[in-house]
C-alpha cells in the first residue's frame, strides 16, 4: 500500500490543539490558586516591592491570621529581615507567630528558635539564652546548644559552657575535649588570681582528665607551684610540656629562665634552655637563653650563642640580640653606629605579625588560647613567626 503524504497534514493541527488545551488548564489552575489567596497577600508583596517593609509586615500578619498555610512565608520573611539587619522587624514577625494559640507544636519550636536568633542578633543575650534553653529535647536542640555555648563564652560563664558542651558531645557523637579542658583552665586561671589554690588544683585535674595533652593546664600548674614558693616543682611542671607538645616549650621559656635565676642556678637554666633550643628551636627560647647567657657569661658568650643560631636559622630577632651583645662590648666610638642599626632592626620587628591563627589567619603580637577573630580554641601556633602582617 502506497504511503500518502497528505496524511501528515493534520498532525501539526493536532499538536496545536493539545498545547492550547494544556495552556487553558494551567491558566485555570493558576487563577483558582490566585483567587484562593487573600487580597492582603498581594498588598503585602506590593508594599515589599515598594520598600515599605513596615506596611508589608502588617499585611502579611493579616494573611497569616486569615490563612494559616502562609506560616512558612512568615518564617521566610522573618529570616530575610534578620539577615538584612532588621532585627526589630524580624522579632515582630516571629513573636506574632508565637502569640498564636493554634500554632502547631513543630512550628512553635521553629518560631522559638527563630525568635531566639533575633534576640541574639540584637545583642539581647539573656532573652536569647532563655529561648534557646527551652528547645531542649526538640529537633532544634543541637543548633541551640551551639548558640548557647557562644553566649556562655561571651559571658565567661564557664561552668554552664562545660555542661552545654558535654550535652553537645552526646547529641553529635563528636568529642569536644579541647574546649572542655580550656573552660576548666579559664576557671583555674581566675582562681589563681584570687589565690584560691584548692579551686585551681581541682580545675586543673578536671582539665587534664578531659584532655591529657592540655599544655595550658600544665603551665598553670607550674604557675601555682611558683606562687606557693615551690620553684623546683614549678620547673618540673614546665619541663613536662616536652612530653605533651614540645612546640609549647616556647611559652614556658621565660618562666623557666626566671625560676632558675631566682634559685641562683643560672648554669642549670642555660643547660635546660640550650637543650630545648637545640631540639625545638624558637624565637622565645632563644631570647630567654640569650638573657641567661648574657647575665652569667657576658656579651662575648651571648654574641657567640646568637651567631651560631643565626648561621642555623637567620632571624631578625636573632640579629637584634647579636647587635645588643656587640653594643655592650663595643668601644664608645662604635656604639653610635651599632645603636642606629639596632634601632632600625627593632623598629622593623615591632611591625611584624608574630602569632597567626591557623583557622582564620588572624595575626596578633601576643599568644591567645582562643582566637579573638574566629573564637576557636587552640588555633594559634605557639611558635612566633617573622612574617609581615597580611602575609602568610
Amino acid at each position: 500500500m502506497d504511503f500518502e503524504l497528505w496524511w501528515l497534514l493534520p498532525i501539526p493541527a493536532l499538536f496545536f490543539a493539545l498545547g492550547w488545551i494544556a495552556a487553558r488548564i494551567d491558566i485555570s489552575h493558576l487563577l483558582r490558586e490566585s483567587r484562593a489567596l487573600p487580597l492582603t497577600y498581594f498588598r503585602g508583596l506590593n508594599f515589599l516591592l515598594n520598600e515599605q517593609p513596615d506596611k508589608a509586615i502588617e499585611s502579611f500578619i493579616e494573611v497569616v491570621k486569615v490563612d494559616p498555610q502562609t506560616i512558612d512565608l512568615h518564617f521566610a520573611l522573618g529570616s530575610l529581615f534578620r539577615r538584612q539587619g532588621e532585627t526589630e522587624r524580624a522579632t515582630r514577625m516571629h513573636q506574632n507567630l508565637l502569640d498564636r494559640p493554634d500554632l502547631p507544636a513543630d512550628k512553635r519550636d521553629m518560631a522559638t528558635f527563630e525568635l531566639a536568633q533575633d534576640f541574639l542578633r540584637a545583642g539581647l543575650l539573656d532573652r536569647a539564652e532563655r529561648l534557646f534553653s527551652q528547645l531542649a529535647g526538640t529537633p532544634f536542640e543541637h543548633a541551640s546548644l551551639g548558640h548557647l555555648i557562644s553566649i556562655y563564652e561571651q559571658e565567661k560563664d564557664w561552668p554552664r559552657a562545660i555542661r552545654a558542651t558535654r550535652r553537645m558531645e552526646e547529641l553529635s557523637k563528636t568529642p569536644y575535649f579541647r574546649e572542655i579542658a580550656e573552660y576548666h583552665c579559664e576557671i583555674a586561671q581566675a582562681a589563681l588570681v584570687r589565690r584560691d589554690d584548692a579551686a585551681v588544683q581541682k580545675e586543673l585535674a578536671d582539665a587534664l582528665a578531659a584532655h591529657r595533652g592540655c599544655v595550658r593546664a600544665t603551665l598553670i600548674a607550674g604557675d601555682l607551684a611558683l606562687a606557693q614558693g615551690a620553684r623546683a616543682e614549678a620547673i618540673a611542671h614546665w619541663q613536662r610540656i616536652e612530653t605533651q607538645n614540645p612546640a609549647f616549650l616556647s611559652l614556658a621559656a621565660d618562666r623557666v629562665a626566671e625560676a632558675f635565676r631566682s634559685d641562683g642556678d643560672v648554669e642549670q637554666g642555660i643547660r635546660v634552655l640550650s637543650s630545648w633550643q637545640a631540639q625545638y628551636p624558637s624565637l622565645d627560647i632563644l631570647n630567654a637563653l640569650f638573657t641567661l647567657v648574657l647575665e652569667a657569661k657576658g656579651p662575648a658568650a651571648a654574641g657567640d650563642l646568637v651567631k651560631g643560631e643565626l648561621a642555623r636559622n637567620p632571624t631578625l630577632l636573632g640579629l637584634d640580640r647579636l647587635l645588643e651583645a656587640q653594643l655592650l662590648a663595643a668601644p664608645p666610638e662604635r656604639r653610635h653606629d651599632l645603636e642606629l642599626v639596632k634601632g632600625l632592626v627593632g623598629a622593623h620587628i615591632k611591625r611584624l605579625g608574630l602569632y597567626r591563627c591557623e583557622h582564620c589567619g588572624f595575626r596578633a603580637r601576643q599568644f591567645y588560647w582562643r582566637c579573638p577573630s574566629c573564637q576557636k580554641w587552640e588555633t594559634y601556633s605557639p611558635k612566633r613567626t617573622e612574617s609581615p602582617e597580611g602575609m602568610t
